[in-house]
């Protein structure tokens, strides 16, 4: 779907001759035009924050809703405004349905503008993509309930019904290629609108159970056209992880593109290890696609709660997380010491000291291959599931 807006994008600036871009009601970026303009003020303090970030703060959003675009049904001329960041003004077109408004297309103003008939081409453009928004919308809040159910199943007759009712749901997009997308915790209800979601749900949040109120996560089941090509899930588990309204940003995870729904809770699977393991190694994150996330998809897969070894159960205690990270970091260096030691910013024979104080408590011998391995793994675990 992410395509069908870029092209409609396109053809508005073919037709008036700027680019365009596209934001959704609430003024998230959904597609834009390219700049090929060498005019300084083509890109003002406004336009490039909201093409960089894909969103608008609440003071732009307010200082342009002031001039009645919600309400208005044709082309609204807005003056530049440079105390604003607004170095050149704005043609906006709402973008409606049926008296609703889903979006709006921006484009600079030029001297002389667009005439009426290229922008009565243009509306009739943005009615379009209306149509697909307001679609959008409706099927992912009219679908949550079997979305939910597929992902919550588990295996047998059960997941079958699922499947078949979310099949049902989705029409002749269903045997389409889909990608499962984790964004973990997320705080409140779901958004009212996810522009290139499919489908949208909350679900709880398995993997990080701990004391104090549940989490949830939300799942979304975005549309690809190519299994190679991610960029649709990508982008959209971008916007949604830079955390608007959420109390910290959370982290995403994107599951193996899959053809058809049949195999929809394993591509959850993969998608909720994926946002686990951009949240425990940021070098991973803010959006992790399965397929990247190296040694955790083993893990993920081996135990969904933090394993309690009893060889390591006092090195992973608080009090002595620092020879936790330690070891880790020794490990990590495949066991040469001068690398970890440069790493830990400590002299060798701190590390030394350290390393003979984890064997001591775990009761390991790091010179043992299978030693190494156990404590690897359950390092790698507990900040898995920390």
């Amino acid at each position: 779907m992410k395509g069908d807006y870029q092209d409609l994008v396109d053809e508005i600036s073919a037709l008036l001759g700027a680019p365009a871009t596209l934001e959704n009601r609430d003024f998230r970026l959904i597609a834009f035009g390219a700049h090929d303009s060498d005019d300084d003020l083509a890109m003002d303090p406004v336009r490039t924050r909201s093409i960089l970030t894909r969103q608008s703060t609440a003071a732009v959003r307010s200082w342009f809703e002031g001039f009645g675009i919600a309400r208005a049904t044709g082309p609204v001329r807005i003056p530049a405004a440079p105390d604003a960041g607004v170095f050149r003004g704005r043609i906006c077109l709402p973008v409606r349905y049926r008296g609703i408004v889903q979006g709006y297309v921006w484009l600079l103003d030029q001297d002389p503008g667009p005439g009426p008939a290229a922008l009565d081409a243009a509306m009739e453009v943005a009615q379009r993509i209306g149509v697909l928004l307001a679609e959008e919308a409706k099927a992912g809040a009219d679908l949550s309930r079997e979305f939910l159910a597929v992902l919550t199943a588990g295996r047998g007759w059960q997941q079958d019904m699922a499947v078949a009712a979310l099949r049902e749901a989705l029409g002749p997009g269903a045997d389409g290629l889909h990608a499962a997308v984790c964004v973990a915790p997320w705080a409140g209800e779901v958004p009212a609108s996810v522009p290139g979601a499919a489908a949208v749900c909350l679900v709880p949040w398995r993997g990080r159970e701990e004391d104090g109120p549940a989490e949830q996560a939300l799942a979304l089941l975005v549309r690809l056209r190519s299994a190679d090509v991610a960029t649709p899930a990508v982008t959209l588990a971008t916007r949604l992880a830079a955390g608007a309204g959420q109390p910290g940003p959370p982290t995403a995870g994107i599951g193996e593109p899959r053809r058809g729904l049949a195999t929809l809770a394993d591509a959850w699977t993969e998608a909720s290890a994926g946002a686990r393991a951009a949240a425990a190694q940021p070098r991973l994150g803010p959006v992790a696609q399965w397929s990247a996330i190296g040694p955790y998809r083993m893990l993920a897969a081996l135990a969904a709660d933090p394993v309690d070894d009893p060889a390591t159960r006092a090195l992973l205690a608080p009090a002595h997380r620092e020879l936790a990270r330690t070891a880790e970091v020794f490990l990590d260096s495949a066991g040469q010491a001068g690398r970890a030691a440069a790493a830990l910013g400590i002299h060798r024979q701190t590390l030394y000291y350290r390393l003979s104080r984890v064997e001591q408590l775990t009761g390991l011998d790091l010179d043992e291959g299978e030693d190494r391995l156990l404590l690897h793994m359950a390092l790698k675990s507990a900040r898995l599931h920390s």
